[in-house]
């Protein structure tokens, strides 16, 4: 049975592994597995009744896009250890070669779950009124509507190509979508070979007139062009046709040495366009002649081909969920402004000096941190201004208000991440936007990604100059934050302030800071911190004190981190965590592991915001504990080879929010949690009904938070926040 309130559960008895100790590989779990355990878990959301049915479809749709990018990036990068006779293993003690033929068994797998859940989705939506036709359902009035729509709104960007010696099989781009036709001419039964790439501008699924009884009825693109293959093709019918869709090598090689980072960058998307084709989904029964060309013409191996007797492309299912049906998706939520500011008038900066704030999204609204840079555009004693902008959205508010800033005569220094994977573009556009303003804009590092979120604000107030600091564990990025919890610290703590500032100076001026007061940052001294705090904890538990770890994270992969907990948990170390995604620990094993618990929570929001919290020679929650929250998860990649934060919670309140409040919830949470085995898989939690599970997403919905409370206090707060002293 499989309990995962971690709040009051005792911990599973422990299985002995034989095999599976402190020096061999097999005590870590292998990275590209975990994530595919992962996207399993998004899956079975898809599959969850409890979950509304377009929020189902959401999620299938997610477990789709996911597993694209998952092929494009990582695939692609075992493919080219492959490729350059890299045989050494990772971690895990697996070869290159090895990790990418158990992804392909696991991912067939995955991707033949997702086509029998998509058979049963679209049944339900059927029986909810949201109908995917099939062309023979067609009337003769539907087809002529789609006769006027197909001229008007599909014929002028469509490109029939002919194949033959003198038309060359055409590029098809990165998750390119196209039909392959075998045709034959009427008046001469002359064969002819065509290809029709489908640009991505237009809609997967086209909307027909409703039918009886209110019915919302959709065509599948490839039913629609096939419809009118005639108007394309005239004087031909169709003796065959297929459909497949390319994965391409989306990962970007730079010049670590380029002379202009932005050209470098502008020409690398470029490259990016043409990688190497990783995987190709064609439809099932496809004629053999099709295929083969297909295959030969753009050097695909036959083990990069899967069949699909089904939907190509999971993601674009994200278009039916934009539907105007509220009875089917999640209930309404607005996020809350928080107490302390309404206080305040909606004046951030006396809501900030009143007490740290520490501010948890999307259950309350990321407004405050576009008010918080608004009103530093426009105040007037503001001086200066310094951001980071890792991902944010393309009409970006951030970027407005630093504009308007600049354009007011302050000085504002915005740091931009242009290796930011799949938003390079996004962020070069924004950075030409700043510096037209007037903003001076830094691009960091060539060989480290800039991926702490911090913004600073300088004021002056009376005689002195202020500083006013933000601190995230998200992006700058209004869009997502509806939808990832995240945490955003505001402050005016001076050592903080200090901190901030000589972290902005190292970027822009690579002199590394080696005095700071309270910030620990990668890729120097964040990794330190952490293994010297479970260490800390290691000897108060040989010393016979408590030794307590609580951690909240997307990933948890460093072997050298997931080695301190297993040397921590031996010296009776009673670690528990809250891994979302990739977790390369194997909890719960004898002699290695007995003491940590691992469980994931994947629900109505995505994890995002990074905690850790050490108990300092006391049981937790306790007000003595050591508490951070950081822009890191515990990777190589984010401890050895990028920009982040650690940053402690100074603040009494905050310190109580993230532990007693945040921290409480997430283990009590029973809902949406599944909890890692020794084995490797997840189970769910198995006891009682869905409606009587503790939620933390419902919690956090329903509830105020501490720090944000403001003159209405804690009274309200639920017996949640103190009841484990």
């Amino acid at each position: 049975m499989t309990n995962a309130d971690f709040l009051k559960a005792a911990l599973p008895p422990a299985v002995d592994l034989p095999g599976v100790d402190a020096q061999s590989s097999a005590r870590f779990f292998n990275r590209e597995l975990s994530w595919l355990e992962f996207n399993w878990r998004v899956l079975q959301e898809a599959e969850n009744p409890n979950v509304p049915l377009l929020e189902r479809v959401r999620f299938l749709s997610i477990s789709g896009s996911n597993l694209d990018e998952f092929y494009s990036v990582r695939v692609a990068g075992l493919r080219g250890l492959v490729k350059g006779g890299v045989t050494m293993p990772s971690a895990d003690g697996m070869t290159p070669t090895e990790q990418l033929a158990q992804i392909d068994e696991n991912a067939r797998r995955l991707m033949e779950r997702q086509n029998k859940t998509w058979c049963v989705l679209s049944k339900e939506l059927a029986g909810a009124g949201i109908c995917i036709l099939d062309p023979r359902d067609l009337t003769p009035a539907d087809r002529k509507r789609l006769d006027q729509h197909f001229m008007a709104q599909v014929f002028p960007i469509l490109t029939p190509l002919a194949i033959d010696p003198a038309h060359p099989f055409p590029f098809i781009q990165n998750t390119g979508f196209a039909l392959a036709l075998r045709l034959r001419r009427r008046a001469d039964g002359q064969p002819l070979e065509a290809l029709l790439p489908i640009p991505a501008q237009v809609a997967r699924f086209t909307r027909l007139d409703d039918g009886e009884g209110g019915t919302t009825r959709f065509l599948l693109l490839e039913d629609f062009i096939e419809a009118f293959l005639d108007k394309l093709f005239p004087g031909y019918e169709v003796t065959g046709r297929c459909t497949f869709r390319v994965l391409r090598d989306s990962d970007l090689e730079v010049e670590e040495e380029a002379e202009d980072l932005v050209r470098e960058f502008e020409t690398a998307l470029k490259r990016r366009r043409r990688g190497e084709v990783i995987r190709l989904k064609i439809s099932a029964g496809a004629p053999a002649d099709l295929r083969d060309t297909i295959l030969s013409e753009m050097h695909v191996n036959p083990d990069e081909v899967i069949e699909i007797d089904g939907i190509i492309g999971m993601a674009s299912l994200s278009e039916l969920v934009d539907l105007d049906r509220p009875d089917l998706l999640w209930p309404h939520f607005t996020p809350r402004t928080p107490e302390r500011v309404q206080d305040h008038e909606g004046d951030m900066f006396s809501a900030i000096r009143h007490k740290d704030m520490l501010l948890h999204h999307p259950y309350e609204t990321f407004d405050m941190v576009i008010r918080f840079l608004n009103q530093a555009a426009r105040d007037p004693d503001v001086l200066a201004i310094k951001q980071t902008l890792y991902r944010t959205s393309t009409q970006s508010p951030i970027v407005a208000a630093l504009c308007e800033a600049a354009e007011s005569g302050k000085s504002v220094t915005a740091l931009v991440e242009l290796k930011a994977r799949f938003d390079e573009a996004a962020n070069i556009r924004q950075s030409r936007m700043l510096e037209r303003a007037g903003a001076q804009v830094v691009y960091g590092f060539t060989d480290w990604k800039t991926h702490a979120k911090i913004s600073t604000v300088v004021r002056r107030e009376g005689g002195d100059l202020v500083t006013y600091t933000h601190f995230g564990t998200g992006n700058y990025h209004p869009i997502t934050a509806r939808f990832y919890t995240d945490l955003s610290l505001f402050t005016c703590n001076a050592a903080l302030g200090r901190d901030a500032t000589k972290v902005f100076n190292y970027v822009s001026g690579y002199v590394r800071p080696d005095d700071l007061e309270l910030l620990s940052i990668s890729p120097h001294t964040l990794k330190s911190t952490l293994l010297d705090n479970l260490a800390a904890e290691a000897a108060h538990a040989r010393a016979g004190r408590p030794g307590r770890v609580w951690a909240k994270l997307n990933a948890v992969i460093d072997p050298d981190v997931i080695d301190a907990l297993y040397a921590a948990s031996c010296a009776g170390v009673k670690i528990d965590m809250v891994v979302r995604g990739i977790c390369g620990v194997r909890p719960g094993v004898k002699g290695l592991s007995e003491n940590i618990r691992v469980k994931s929570i994947v629900g109505r929001f995505l994890e995002h915001s990074r905690i850790a919290c050490f108990g300092n020679g006391h049981k937790l929650p306790s007000d003595k504990a050591k508490v951070y929250i950081s822009s890191a998860d515990w990777m190589g990649r984010n401890l050895d080879r990028r920009v982040e934060t650690l940053v402690p919670a100074t603040n009494p309140t905050v310190h109580a929010q993230i532990l007693r409040q945040i921290m409480a919830a997430n283990f009590a949470d029973c809902a949406q949690s599944w909890v890692l085995q020794p084995d490797g898989s997840f189970l769910r939690h198995d006891e009682g009904e869905e409606g009587q599970l503790f939620s933390c997403h419902r919690f956090f919905m329903e509830n105020p938070s501490l720090s944000g409370r403001g003159r209405a206090g804690a009274e309200d707060v639920p017996e949640l926040l103190h009841s484990y002293d």
